[in-house]
């Protein structure tokens, strides 16, 4: 029971990494908000968990993110820990790549995830209470992808933000690290996979097949697989880890 008795938000918690996230999260005793742009979806995750509520999160909406905080607070008292894992992902040609793209990126990806760690840090300090939040990058931060270079570029800023709001919060109590996963088998994927098939010419999961065959491990990873490492560095067998981004990747990335 790595989390018993911790209250823990998973935003993006509605499919793929966060609901593996939020399933093992409360497994581990912990009381779970699901916070999702979809709420209908994050209702369905939420009543599947013994100790759980959905909540509509949108990350672009300050507002939103404060309403969040603020529920929480008042109805299961201040959080414990965060797993920010909200964010999207967009194709194209670096040389195609417009503007509005760039922005909604960066929206999401990087502004809703500092700003969303941002109030629930504020929480935990104003409480008095040590903390954890663990961001989830992508081994996409780790190197240059051709395809999806501002998807990539937003993954790097949140590994860099983890170790800049480690520096920043350890003196308080809380413990800021990432999680790097690789090439996961979820619907974004999916999403991913059909892109491809249509961009390029390819048969739906032709994609799928040939990053699978690249990876040293021979295979996609499991969503279960990244919410391991992402709840262990929640708990207090991670006291000691701070400002760190673990790569759960099957060796694509060595670092």
């Amino acid at each position: 029971m790595e989390l018993e008795n911790k209250v823990v938000i998973v935003a993006g918690g509605a499919s793929g990494i966060g609901t593996a996230i939020a399933e093992l999260a409360a497994k581990e005793g912990a009381t779970v908000i699901v916070a999702d742009r979809n709420e209908d979806a994050a209702r369905k995750v939420a009543a599947s968990l013994p100790r759980a509520a959905a909540w509509a999160l949108d990350v672009v909406d300050e507002l939103s993110i404060d309403a969040l905080v603020s529920y929480v607070e008042s109805t299961y008292g201040p959080p414990d820990v965060l797993f920010n894992s909200a964010a999207i992902w967009e194709m194209a040609d670096i040389l195609e790549t417009t503007r509005a793209s760039f922005s909604n990126l960066f929206s999401v990806n990087v502004t809703g995830l500092f700003f969303l760690q941002q109030a629930v840090a504020k929480s935990m300090v104003a409480a008095g209470k040590r903390g954890a939040i663990v961001n989830i990058a992508s081994q996409a931060g780790r190197r240059g992808e051709a395809d999806s270079a501002i998807y990539a570029a937003t993954k790097a800023c949140v590994i860099s933000i983890t170790q800049s709001a480690a520096l920043a919060l350890i003196s308080k109590g809380i413990r800021v690290n990432a999680v790097a996963p690789g090439n996961i088998d979820t619907p974004m994927w999916k999403h991913i996979d059909k892109v491809f098939a249509e961009q390029e010419g390819l048969e739906i999961g032709q994609k799928m097949a040939e990053v699978a065959a690249a990876i040293p491990y021979g295979r996609f990873a499991h969503p279960e697989e990244v919410a391991q490492v992402a709840v262990f560095l929640a708990s207090e067998r991670a006291e000691y880890v701070v400002g760190q981004t673990f790569n759960v990747d099957g060796g694509n990335v060595l670092s």
